[in-house]
């Protein structure tokens, strides 16, 4: 058993066409690489290759996938958005049950923000947004830490963004339970006061408006580096987590969410459930 992983952040290498540049597709191979390598030496008899936001909306995606296909041998399947918010609710879905009722679900990626709704395993209504934590970290912001005006306009950006689909959303009523996936809904928890990971899965672990808006003020003030120091917050992770932060702000007031729980499950569970799903069929 392996919970092998390594940051690639390709919608940070894309060039001012949209292109990936070559350092981002050297990176890109190397990991589908070592992630085909390492399947074969723990003797998985299934490999499930896929790509989400970062090459689905490159200019050069078809190019990309070529290239790694050439180099490893493996062909990446591009998942739209909207499958991903899908197989994002299903993982959820799962995890709670279906006594929950209506679910609402928000994702965060890299790339993109996923939402999706719904009181089946299926989702009434999917979104996929370009609001990223590491997309429009990489768009708005150019200095350490953030000037004031930036963070002002794009949180201005993601709540026009947001409207239309945040108001589809709210016409099928609320939520029995609203739910955030993804490691930047995690971070943002545990920086609000929520267990850390080593207490496990089955801790109960909220985010709640109040506090993001108080945790928005503090870091968008300070540097990555400092933000780096906080407990919770990879180095990796902490010069996208003011833009992750506003991402799930913005889109929690959108949906009139004042709490949400976090899931331990997101579309990795999905894609796995689903592949079960069709053997089983």
């Amino acid at each position: 058993m392996s919970d092998w992983k390594t940051p690639l952040k390709l919608v940070e290498q894309l060039d001012k066409d949209g292109n990936i540049h070559s350092k981002g597709v050297k990176k890109l191979v190397n990991a589908v690489g070592e992630a085909a390598e390492l399947g074969k030496k723990l003797g998985c008899d299934d490999f499930i290759p896929f790509a989400t936001s970062a090459i689905r909306s490159a200019g050069n995606g078809d190019e990309v996938l070529d290239t790694v296909e050439k180099e490893t041998g493996v062909r990446l399947e591009i998942l739209s958005g909207v499958d991903e918010a899908r197989l994002t609710f299903l993982a959820v879905r799962r995890w709670y049950g279906w006594s929950t009722g209506r679910i609402t679900n928000l994702d965060i990626g890299g790339g993109s923000l996923e939402m999706s709704t719904g009181t089946d395993e299926i989702p009434d209504l999917a979104f996929s947004l370009d609001l990223g934590a590491g997309r429009l970290t990489h768009n708005w912001f150019d200095e350490d830490p953030p000037k004031k005006k930036d963070v002002s306009s794009l949180r201005d950006f993601i709540d026009a963004e947001l409207e239309d689909a945040a108001q589809q959303m709210r016409s099928l009523g609320p939520a029995g339970l609203a739910v955030g996936t993804s490691k930047t809904f995690r971070t943002l928890a545990r920086l609000t006061g929520a267990a850390p990971s080593s207490e496990g899965l089955y801790v109960k672990r909220y985010l709640t408006t109040a506090g993001l808006r108080q945790l928005i003020n503090f870091i968008s003030r300070m540097t990555a580096a400092d933000r780096a120091e906080l407990e919770g917050v990879s180095s990796d992770r902490s010069h996208q987590i003011v833009a992750g932060a506003l991402v799930a702000e913005a889109s929690m007031r959108a949906l009139g969410i004042e709490q949400m729980e976090i899931c331990p499950w997101a579309l990795r569970e999905g894609v796995i459930l689903r592949r079960i799903d069709k053997g089983l069929e």
